[in-house]
């Protein structure tokens, strides 16, 4: 099985460390989707998000999880 990584560097300056988790939009850029896109992978359960403090924010490793489910389900159909 292989594994996706999703490139988040971008996100954060080059001294912080690696982020625990996203915001929606963040998460949304790593897929390259819209925010709107975004929150109905949320909705659906598709994507995992928790919320904190009445933040919804994204663990950073749910994106690359998504898309190694959806690349799992494309080789299985």
């Amino acid at each position: 099985m292989s594994t996706v990584t999703v490139d988040i560097a971008p996100l954060a300056e080059a001294s912080d460390p690696a982020p625990v988790f996203l915001t929606v939009e963040e998460a949304a850029r790593c897929l390259r989707v819209g925010r709107t896109t975004c929150f109905a992978l949320i909705r659906t359960g598709e994507l995992e998000s928790l919320t904190i403090g009445g933040l919804r924010r994204v663990p950073a490793d749910a994106p690359a999880a998504y898309l190694a489910r959806r690349r799992a389900e494309k080789r299985a159909a």
